[in-house]
């Protein structure tokens, strides 16, 4: 049980730490889009770059801080039983959750996403419009990371509901005081 402790704790570092980065990558979201808009509205100015610059870091955005969403059960679930479940029910959901949908689904999709990624490295692709950036490579790239960041958080939930069905209360999901519509 130690160890699966210390692969928790582990885990939820890296996509804690993952997630106050990615924090500062929203300011800089924000200041972009600011910039856009009023160069655009104000002074009727636009470049393809700086547009893209939004759109490449609302992908990023999302993708790293997805690991750290998940951490933080801030994920959207559509449930009718889990929000008034005990921590062991939701300790099962949650195996059955990441072992038969999140583990699966980021597979498959950091299995395609291996040649599309390679691919995109080998040319050194940039952005298909003219005067957009250069680096399409890089953004491609937070498409596995983001797979391996999910699968890792996938690993720190189900090491979480082996201890909660061990009698480790510790690492029961909280508790969702919110009220249903």
């Amino acid at each position: 049980m130690h160890l699966i402790r210390l692969l928790v704790s582990g885990i939820d570092w890296i996509n804690e730490w993952v997630g106050r980065g990615t924090a500062w990558l929203m300011l800089a979201l924000v200041l972009v889009a600011f910039v856009v808009v009023v160069l655009r509205y104000v002074f009727a100015l636009g470049w393809v770059w700086m547009q893209e610059s939004f759109v490449w870091l609302h992908g990023a955005v999302f993708m790293l801080g997805a690991g750290y969403t998940l951490l933080h059960n801030g994920h959207v679930r559509v449930d009718i039983f889990y929000r008034t479940a005990s921590p062991r029910f939701k300790a099962w959901v949650d195996i059955f959750g990441t072992l038969f949908l999140l583990a699966p689904m980021t597979l498959v999709v950091l299995y395609y996403s291996e040649g599309f990624v390679m691919r995109s490295w080998g040319r050194l692709e940039g952005s298909s419009e003219a005067g957009g950036l250069p680096g399409l490579f890089l953004l491609k790239t937070v498409i596995p990371i983001f797979c391996v960041l999910m699968l890792l958080q996938g690993l720190s939930l189900l090491g979480r509901s082996v201890l909660v069905l061990c009698g480790d209360q510790r690492y029961a999901p909280p508790e969702d005081n919110s009220e249903a519509f």
